[in-house]
Order: structure tokens, then sequence, then C-alpha cells
């Protein structure tokens, strides 16, 4: 018989070797680890809701999860979490759209900056049109959002210089653009804050090539200002909520997952220091049959995020092994049972009007703030 170079390939590189034959609770795509996570390393998340679920993985683990904005512990745990302190490393919120991680790099650093940052109007209140519900009652006054918004800057400025690793989650293509100044915003003005006018604002579906462009870019920035930096890259599996485009919902979130699996393989590939982590492939994998997916087929369950964690625990920890009782294997049952817990900006987007009990709610939320 004769000879070919598919022969000399190793069993990882076949399905019916390491898929088929494989429990589904048991599959782990990952085959080398470009770098490890040690005990001391600096280690900041930001990116999309799926991203929550490794920043609180992080954050119990014993690990040295980095946070620069963790509010004041006189709020209480209950309330910094509802006003987005800890959620992320730094308060951005949601960073859906690698437009929006490039877009905090620019107001961060350059000093071109010239755009004009939209302030909303919620009612009486006043919202970050870019980290629209940080502060879900709004802010009392344009002067206190805007004080904010620069103790934010600063935060966000540590994250880039001090971080060791820094956890990517890649979750949208599509966004809302400012016809006028082009800033990219995380949800639609009107859903969470502002107004939309047509003539102001314009949907946007970035494609393959300018994710890439921006995920290049955004990566080779960050490296200026902090030469050590290990960047890693998911694609959240959850899928899109609500689609701008003509299409079904459906194909329009194989396009979108699509589009940013492209870009993270090929700026990984590109990149010494980055690498990519198969969270998504391991969720929506044929082999799960689905398990992995709520009632509501898009929600992530319990046992997908223990299979993504354990994988992930594997191969970037230091020192973990298999272990059963280490702390990031008692901040994996952690994980587990607070799976439902997360934030997404985008949720407004398929919510009903707020009823009389949650405006009232809303309004003694903004009262507590207020004293």
């Amino acid at each position: 018989m004769a000879r070919h170079p598919y022969q000399e390939l190793d069993d990882l590189h076949f399905w019916s070797r390491v898929v088929t034959p494989v429990a589904f609770h048991s599959l782990d795509p990952v085959r080398t680890a470009k770098f490890h996570v040690g005990p001391d390393d600096k280690v900041a998340t930001m990116g999309s809701c799926f991203a929550q679920h490794l920043s609180r993985f992080l954050s119990r683990s014993g690990l040295n999860y980095f946070v620069t904005e963790g509010g004041d512990e006189a709020l209480g745990e209950e309330e910094r979490a509802l006003r987005n302190y800890g959620t992320f490393s730094a308060r951005y919120g949601n960073v859906y759209t690698v437009r929006q991680a490039v877009q905090l790099v620019e107001r961060v650093y350059s000093r071109r900056w010239r755009r004009r940052e939209e302030v909303w109007r919620r009612g009486d209140r006043y919202v970050d049109s870019l980290r629209p519900q940080v502060e879900p009652a709004g802010f009392p006054s344009e002067e206190e959002l805007r004080a904010d918004r620069a103790a934010h800057l600063l935060a966000v400025r540590r994250v880039f210089e001090e971080s060791d690793v820094l956890v990517f989650t890649l979750g949208l293509t599509e966004g809302w653009r400012s016809r006028h100044s082009g800033l990219v915003f995380p949800v639609v003005p009107g859903a969470s804050g502002g107004e939309y006018r047509a003539a102001d604002y314009e949907f946007v579906n970035f494609g393959a090539a300018e994710v890439t462009a921006d995920l290049h870019r955004f990566v080779r920035e960050l490296r200026k200002v902090n030469p050590q930096l290990k960047v890693l890259l998911t694609v959240s599996p959850v899928p899109l909520i609500a689609t701008y485009t003509d299409q079904h919902v459906l194909p329009a979130t194989v396009y979108s997952k699509a589009v940013l699996r492209v870009a993270a393989a090929e700026v990984s590939a590109a990149y010494g220091h980055v690498d990519y982590f198969p969270s998504y492939e391991i969720v929506t994998s044929t082999s799960s049959g689905g398990r992995y997916f709520a009632d509501d087929l898009r929600s992530i369950t319990d046992e997908g995020v223990s299979h993504v964690m354990r994988v992930f625990k594997r191969h970037y920890l230091d020192g973990e092994g298999g272990a059963t009782s280490s702390p990031a294997a008692q901040s994996l049952r952690r994980e587990i049972a607070a799976v439902r817990e997360i934030i997404c900006d985008e949720e407004v987007l398929d919510a009903e009007p707020p009823n009389s009990a949650s405006a009232a709610a809303l309004g003694e939320l903004a009262a507590d703030a207020e004293r």
C-alpha cells in the first residue's frame, strides 16, 4: 500500500480516534498550551458575558485575579456585583466586539482622541454610553459620570500595563456606531439609555478582515505598553440574543462566531505570546448532543461550564494537575453553583419594558446611590 503524509500523524488529528470514541464530558480539544498561569501571575479578563465564568473562577481559585476596580467594600458584595465591580478586571462592562477593545486602548493612550464620548439620558439620570449598565440606576449628574469615567480609564490603564495574562472572550460582530464620531456602543441607543435616531446611529456587522485587523491592532498596541503580557483568546459559545441583519438569528449567529473564530485563529498563529482556548468548541461540539445548553438553547448549563473550566485548569494552571481539593478545584465547584448569575448588556434587547415594581426598585437603588 502506498505511503502518504497522513499516516505519519498522531491520533489527535483524527476525528474517529479522539472525538467519536471519547465520552462527551471527557472531550479535551487542547493540544498544547503556549504558556501557563503561575500563582503569582496577574490575570485579567474582559469580553462578552461568557468571560464572567472565567473571571469568577479565577477570583475564587486562589490565583492572582487582577482587579483594578473592585469598589468600596462598604458597599457590600451584593451591591458591588450589581454595579459591575469585579465582574471583569475593570468596570468596562461587556466588551462584545473587537472594535470596542481597540477603542478602549485608543481612549486610554491616544493623545489624538478627539471623539465626543456621548452621555445618554435615562429619565432624570445619566448613562455612560460606552458602558451603559455599570450603574444600573444611572449617575445622578453628568459631572459624576465624567469623574467616574476618568477614574475608570486610569483603572483600565493599570489592567493593560500591569497584567501578566489577559483573557479576552470574543462575543459579537454586530454593533451600533455613531455616524458622527465613529464610536461603537455595546448596545443600541435607546435600549439602556439615550435615544435612537437613524440620522445619528448606524448598524454595523464587522467582517472577517475587519475583525482580524482590529484584533492584530489590539494585541500589538497592548504589547507596546506591556512587553511581558500574554493574551489568551476565547470565543463565546453563547448564541446571539437578537440580530439586526435581515437573516434568521441562527445563521446570523453562525456567521458571527465563524468570523470571530477565524480572527482568533489567525492572530493566535501570528504571535508567540497569544494563544487560543477552545471553550466554544467544547460547548458546541456535536459530541455533547446539545447537553451543554439549557432549555432556551442559549444559556450554558452548569455541566458545560464545568467542562470548560476543567480543561482550562488542566492545561493552563501551573501545579493543578488532577487535584480535587486544590483552590482551583474548589473554585470550579463554586462556579458551577453560580453559573446563571451572569450580567449581560445585550439582555435588554429581548426584555419587556420595566414594570412598576422594577421601576420602583431602580428608584430605590438610585436613592441609595444618592445617599
